[in-house]
């Protein structure tokens, strides 16, 4: 025992002297030790409080070990009791059938005598094993769904069936379509902007050119205060990227409007798209050309569209 109070004052000692030493400045300057010396001795002095700690706890295991061995002894005891006492004999476990067939509320095979029923026939005998709880249980639950099933589905009509589930789905895809389209067509601009001959789509450029543009360039595109949009000549390109781009920023020099605040990119492709399909419509009283002659290889490109597209 003063061996052990010995070691544990020096351990305590060892935690001490860097805790004290961390904390009071005026021993920096006159200590004989580092500041990394002294960590390390601290950190020493922890493990080896640790390792102590172990040591001591196997030594009161081991003493109480052989106090219960002299108290069994003074009972009366012999060391074949005191050894069954101290060191219980293991549990065998169970094999893995014997636990598989608990689950499942099965009977092994060595049993199968034991199950037989007295009665045969044509030297053929019969088991009492009845159907497991659970089997039976999950086959009741299949009956009880298709009951329900037939309730909800065929005679009180809640839920759809398959043919009317389709054409809701259909009616929802339609409608999101719809929407997407909405949402991509009024992300095109300038040089995205493609010509179509969608009669919906020039039917709405129609209603806008009549209500916005035909002040200023006749109601048949002939040309009034504006150019004519009929004829080869064009200021500032006939191609429909060109057409959106001065619908869209005007041409403040010339008195064309900008238009990009008060129609959508999807009213400025539509209106374009109708401007397209007024060349060569031949209004009467047409303005006198203005501006530089194009050719129209947007409408001969369609046109080859329209063409393959029938020829397949």
């Amino acid at each position: 025992m003063r061996y052990l109070r010995a070691i544990l004052f020096l351990a305590l000692a060892f935690l001490i002297q860097p805790a004290s030493a961390a904390n009071d400045p005026s021993l920096d300057d006159h200590s004989l030790l580092t500041a990394d010396v002294q960590n390390y001795i601290g950190y020493g002095a922890i493990v080896f409080a640790l390792v102590l700690f172990i040591v001591v706890m196997l030594v009161l295991l081991r003493t109480f070990k052989v106090l219960t061995r002299i108290i069994l002894k003074y009972e009366g005891q012999t060391e074949e009791q005191i050894i069954a006492e101290l060191k219980p004999a293991k549990k065998e476990k169970k094999p893995k059938g014997e636990v598989w067939n608990k689950l499942l509320s099965l009977r092994p095979l060595s049993e199968e005598k034991d199950l037989l029923i007295e009665h045969e026939y044509d030297g053929i005998q019969e088991l009492d094993n009845p159907t497991p709880a659970w089997f039976m249980y999950l086959f009741y639950s299949t009956i009880v769904f298709a009951v329900a099933y037939l309730l909800i589905y065929h005679v009180f009509g809640v839920g759809q069936l398959q043919y009317a589930e389709y054409n809701t789905e259909v009616a929802q895809a339609a409608i999101a379509k719809k929407e997407f389209l909405s949402k991509a067509a009024n992300r095109v601009d300038e040089n995205t902007v493609k010509l179509v001959n969608d009669p919906a789509v020039l039917a709405s450029g129609q209603a806008i050119f009549k209500q916005t543009c035909s002040p200023c360039h006749g109601e048949h595109a002939q040309g009034s205060v504006g150019p004519n949009l009929t004829d080869d000549y064009w200021l500032h390109g006939g191609k429909i990227n060109d057409l959106f781009k001065t619908i869209k920023y005007g041409v403040a020099a010339k008195g064309m409007p900008t238009w990009e605040k008060q129609l959508s990119p999807k009213q400025i492709s539509d209106v374009a798209n109708y401007v397209k399909s007024l060349h060569g419509t031949n209004p009467p009283n047409p303005k006198e050309p203005q501006g530089t002659k194009e050719t129209d290889d947007d409408g001969k490109q369609v046109k080859k569209e329209l063409v393959s597209a029938l020829v397949k």
